[in-house]
């Protein structure tokens, strides 16, 4: 009885209320979504708020949808108190600290990707792999032209999409002043790639959401 009390008490905790095995409910909106496209916050030991961006940190888990107006609204203080029945210490900056850690994750997954030869960079290149069949994903930089990814994307029918860096951040991940357009050719970078840019996205007020690659392993 007191094991399943136990695990009962971790399951509200961890915003476990109804919807599917994956789901988790949201502090702030109370929807419950899949943790894919949520960020997971822990207290620490001095009952700080800390943003467990890889989802793997021990401790009771709460929940947020991974949006720029949840997020800011999380920041004032009074939910996570609420959900957890007792004193919490929230950043004011709480949503500037969630951004900079999911853009650094993305940049070191694309990296990581470029590194074992599955990226290609540049416009020609790009198109290249969405005109060859070997593009899994398609990254346009969320402030380049619309002109030039608006060609792109009319080549990626069936085919991923996502947003979420700037060109300035992606061109850092490639050692370049800027980069617009990049694909992944490995359906696996590109799942973890697309979601954490999902999560990037909808953080900085773009639409954001989960993920899905069709194909991916």
């Amino acid at each position: 009885m007191t094991a399943r009390g136990s695990h009962k008490g971790h399951a509200v905790a961890e915003g476990r209320h109804g919807g599917g095995a994956g789901d988790r409910r949201c502090v702030v909106s109370g929807r419950s979504l899949p943790r894919g496209g949520m960020i997971r916050f822990v207290v620490g030991p001095d009952r700080s708020l800390v943003a467990d961006l890889d989802q793997r940190l021990p401790g009771r888990g709460l929940w947020a949808e991974a949006r720029k107006e949840i997020l800011a609204e999380a920041a004032s203080g009074r939910h996570f108190p609420r959900a957890l029945r007792g004193p919490v210490e929230v950043p004011p900056d709480l949503l500037r600290r969630v951004e900079a850690g999911l853009a650094a994750r993305c940049g070191n997954l694309i990296g990581l990707a470029r590194r074992a030869g599955a990226t290609v960079a540049g416009f020609e290149k790009t198109r290249a792999a969405l005109k060859g069949g070997t593009a899994c994903l398609l990254i346009g930089a969320r402030d380049g032209a619309a002109d030039g990814r608006g060609k792109l994307a009319a080549l990626a029918s069936g085919i991923a999409r996502a947003e979420g860096l700037t060109a300035a951040e992606l061109g850092a991940v490639f050692g370049r002043e800027g980069v617009v357009h990049v694909a992944v050719t490995d359906g696996r970078f590109a799942q973890r790639i697309a979601g954490e840019l999902a999560r990037l996205e909808g953080v900085r007020g773009g639409a954001g959401g989960q993920a899905e690659i069709s194909g991916a392993a």
